[in-house]
């Protein structure tokens, strides 16, 4: 096995340009290698794609791969392609000619990989035409798709283990970012038959590079302008919960001069594709959307993730702001949240036509997203621990850079309580807030609620501070929506025992609000030096970029695929001037340097010739 690790090794030099494995992906291939089933769990961003991309060019068989979406199929090929490697996709954009020939080189024997769907394989005649061709492994990219438990659940993928039988129980990688305790479970059974149990790997899921930042919501549109001002040379998504928010968002970012756009399933196919194409060929672009966008995307040099409403559930927020980072350089996460998030989501779940325990399951995960976002603690701690891990403080976050004391906030949440039962446990949270903090509002006046006893108790703080507190009783259980359909409020049992003083209450203030925070000319997370460049070296850099840019549009493909920002950092820094030093940097395996080389290096030469000029003019 060590020999077939180091033909491995040199393989991904060779073709990939990488020098050696990433944590955890020697073990994972050195059992595909060995023709063992595999179930792996790997974070977003640790090349878990690689598991099967480099056994399928080292060996003579077929890969499939079964993937969700066809734009994640067709940037994967493209890819592939352009590392030299024989990959093609089977899917329902493609033309019939072309349909033809990768059928030619399947049956030929020269295809390595193919990624179809779910839907496609299962259709009549594809697995036999595949099993008489000689599939060798088959891959299900996304696996937690497979469950019922899993947050982008697709009936389609239960049908994966009648395929693998089909194509005569071959050789199974099941692949996901994010699956918990239940989740893998129910994919073991879904997809490995009883007695033979694949080998399983569960990876960290920390991603050290992203930082992670929270915060209530005040003005939500204000908080991510605040957020993007200075990050307009950088790539980000910003997740929003309707597609009426997407669209507002984008304009609203548009007339700040951001290079936004909206993508969400209502657009029209051809203005979403045209969104995504710019979104993967230009640099600088905000992409607002719905949780439709970004299975499909393998942008590598995503900086930054913002959600402007709360996710649902831990496991869609991890994989989420998972789309930030992937190259391994530092990227940011912002991520609002409000009561009105909080009680929608439990609206939504109390309201699905589902069946109890999935209602229950459903619950679980929406209380673990609400403590992460209402906790105290480092939120790398937080999040890994709902994975089952454990760890130091990060020193990254939001509450470890800022920290939060929690406070014993027993009077005030009995303010608040007392303030809902008073009002007769029908009005929603502002109302009750104004009540507490005195506000003499016209509804408050006709109501007669400014004669109660509770009515300006809370005078000397701001509504602000009381909203926060009401947000962290509602999170905590002590209220609930009394379901009239209105948001008006309801006192729980929990609360009930904090208004007569059988429990008391901790709460975290929000903090002040933070001044923005002096920031290099690139914006996200930069004191790292990973991304740190000197004048020249920054200058040279984005002149690569729009090298990069004019042979993406060229070519018609996603920047990245000509060569990642990584790699670009790495020229800047080491400056070759010919192909064999060339050689060197990172993701420039013999295709890449055979197709781009010339111009990268020439172009390099170039700027430091005019640059030499321009110090010999200064001089003069």
């Amino acid at each position: 096995m060590i020999q077939r690790l180091n033909e491995a090794r040199a393989a991904l030099k060779k073709t990939f340009g990488y020098d050696d494995f990433r944590p955890g992906q020697a073990e994972v291939i050195g059992a595909v290698l060995d023709g063992t089933d595999v179930f792996a769990v790997m974070p977003t961003g640790s090349g878990k794609s690689m598991t099967y991309q480099l056994p399928a060019l080292m060996g003579d068989g077929l890969t499939v791969v079964i993937s969700p979406l066809i734009a994640l199929m067709h940037d994967q090929v493209q890819q592939m392609v352009g590392f030299g490697v024989e990959a093609a996709t089977l899917n329902s954009t493609i033309a019939e000619t072309a349909a033809r020939e990768t059928w030619r080189k399947i049956r030929s024997g020269e295809l390595r990989l193919l990624f179809v769907s779910p839907e496609r394989l299962l259709m009549d005649g594809c697995m036999e035409a595949l099993r008489s061709a000689g599939v060798q492994r088959l891959a299900v990219d996304e696996a937690h798709c497979v469950s019922q438990w899993g947050h982008d659940f697709r009936p389609e993928y239960r049908e994966i283990a009648r395929a693998r039988e089909a194509l005569g129980n071959v050789q199974t990688l099941a692949l996901t970012a994010t699956a918990d305790a239940a989740t893998r479970t129910d994919i073991a059974e879904r997809l490995f038959p009883t007695g033979r149990e694949a080998k399983t790997f569960v990876h960290s899921f920390d991603r050290p590079n992203i930082r992670l930042t929270f915060a209530a919501k005040d003005n939500p549109t204000r908080q991510l302008e605040r957020f993007l001002r200075n990050r307009r040379a950088e790539s980000g998504i910003i997740y929003c919960s309707s597609r009426k928010r997407v669209e507002q968002l984008a304009e609203t970012l548009k007339g700040d001069g951001f290079n936004a756009l909206p993508y969400h399933a209502g657009l029209d196919q051809g203005t979403r594709m045209r969104n995504q194409d710019t979104f993967l060929q230009e640099d600088g672009v905000v992409m607002t959307a719905t949780v439709a966008f970004g299975m499909g995307i393998n942008k590598p040099d995503v900086r930054f993730v913002c959600h402007a409403d709360m996710p649902t559930n831990v496991e869609g927020y991890y994989q989420e702001i998972g789309r930030a980072g992937r190259d391994g350089l530092p990227a940011d996460t912002l991520t609002l949240y409000g009561l009105d998030d909080m009680s929608l989501r439990r609206r939504q779940i109390d309201e699905k036509e589902v069946p109890d325990e999935r209602r229950r399951v459903e619950r679980r995960k929406l209380e673990a997203m609400i403590s992460l976002c209402e906790g105290a603690a480092c939120r790398r701690q937080s999040l890994l621990s709902y994975f089952g891990e454990s760890s130091e403080p990060c020193g990254r976050c939001d509450l470890c850079r800022g920290g939060v004391a929690l406070i014993d906030g027993t009077v005030e949440a009995q303010k608040l309580l007392s303030a809902i039962v008073r009002t007769g446990q029908r009005f929603g949270a502002a109302y009750v807030c104004d009540v507490v903090h005195g506000k003499e509002s016209e509804p408050i006046r006709k109501n007669g609620h400014g004669q109660l006893k509770t009515f300006g108790v809370g005078a000397d703080k701001p509504v602000a501070a009381w909203r926060a507190i009401l947000r962290q009783l509602f999170a905590a259980g002590a209220v609930a929506e009394n379901g009239d359909g209105y948001g008006g409020l309801t006192m729980t049992e929990k609360g009930e025992a904090i208004l007569f003083g059988r429990e008391t209450m901790q709460v975290r203030p929000d903090p002040e609000p933070r001044k923005a925070e002096p920031r290099s000319r690139r914006g996200a997370a930069r004191d790292d030096d990973a991304l740190q460049l000197g004048e020249a070296d920054e200058a040279l850099f984005q002149h690569l970029r729009g090298l990069r840019a004019t042979i993406a549009r060229a070519e018609n493909v996603a920047a990245f695929i000509v060569f990642p920002d990584k790699t670009l950092l790495e020229m800047a820094r080491a400056k070759p001037v010919d192909l064999w030093a060339l050689r060197s940097v990172h993701g420039v395996g013999e295709r890449k340097r055979e197709a781009y080389g010339q111009r990268f290096v020439e172009a390099i030469a170039a700027y430091l010739a005019d640059d030499g000029r321009r110090g010999r003019v200064a001089a003069d």
